[in-house]
């Protein structure tokens, strides 16, 4: 994590942990001493790709920054039931107060990141990058984002003001396509912003245009099949980046990377996810 990263992580920890813990964990604080001194160890129960585990131990250190972490696999690394991916040590009371939302961040975020994986092995041979999108879980888009680069993707714009991305909404309000891309350039020229410029087509008539056109970075090829992808992108040639999105699969996605376009972007990696089976036992 780089540090604007880190900075945002921590402040959804912080938010987190105020949603569950409220005014204290009454439970260990009813039944466990104050002195009581615990360790854990967090055991893999799945296959996968683990992920979170900074995360984890930034949740544990916010709550009690005398807990003693030790990890023993890092971030991206594959694990296997038995695997025992960190040792934490220190008050009792802290390592349960702790233990709920450390796990809810891991075991999402390696679901994430396995799923990531096992979709990146079907083209990491070719020339196309997998991209994640914007549909995240709201609140959770840093550590969603993240799991998706533990597992092997990449990320696409992290939010509305990092890229321009005109999509068929924006075509259709705009006016059409050569509106669209006339207007964020004189948007660019009176806010001084430099920001790059992606554009959606979603048939050949749209695609013709934005070539004519110009004035974009990459073409978003929306609902295309294979064959017509093949097409899209010997018309595009080196002029644009380009990148293939809709309805793409696991089944699928292979025949769309052996086009050779540049990027596919998959919203499944962070939408449709089976968390990893992950938990926290006495040591």
């Amino acid at each position: 994590m780089v540090e604007q990263e880190k900075k945002l992580v921590t402040e959804l920890i912080t938010r987190a942990l105020v949603e569950d813990l409220g005014d204290g964990d009454h439970t260990s604080m009813a039944t466990i001493p104050e002195s009581a001194i615990g360790k854990v160890k967090l055991l893999a129960k799945d296959i996968g790709i683990v992920a979170g585990v900074e995360v984890a131990s930034m949740v544990f250190k916010q709550v009690d920054k005398n807990l003693k972490v030790n990890v023993l696999i890092s971030d991206g690394e594959r694990i296997f039931p038995g695997d025992v991916v960190m040792v934490i040590e220190g008050s009792s009371r802290s390592l349960l107060s702790a233990e709920r939302t450390a796990l809810n961040f891991i075991q999402r975020m390696s679901g994430i990141a396995t799923y990531t994986n096992s979709i990146v092995e079907l083209i990491g041979d070719l020339h196309t990058k997998l991209l994640d999108t914007r549909k995240t879980t709201p609140g959770n888009r840093i550590v969603e984002k993240l799991a998706v680069r533990y597992g092997g993707g990449m990320n696409h714009r992290f939010g509305l003001y990092d890229m321009v991305m005109i999509k068929d909404n924006h075509v259709d309000f705009a006016g059409g396509i050569k509106n669209a891309i006339v207007s964020t350039h004189d948007y660019f020229k009176k806010t001084g912003k430099n920001l790059k410029v992606e554009i959606e087509v979603r048939n050949f008539k749209e695609l013709n245009e934005v070539i004519a056109q110009g004035g974009v970075d990459r073409i978003m090829l929306d609902n295309f099949t294979p064959i017509d992808l093949k097409k899209a992108l010997d018309l595009i040639g080196n002029k644009f980046e380009s990148e293939a999105s809709g309805g793409i699969t696991k089944e699928t996605i292979r025949d769309y990377a052996l086009t050779g376009v540049d990027y596919i972007s998959v919203g499944a990696l962070t939408h449709q996810i089976k968390s990893l089976d992950l938990s926290l036992v006495t040591y």
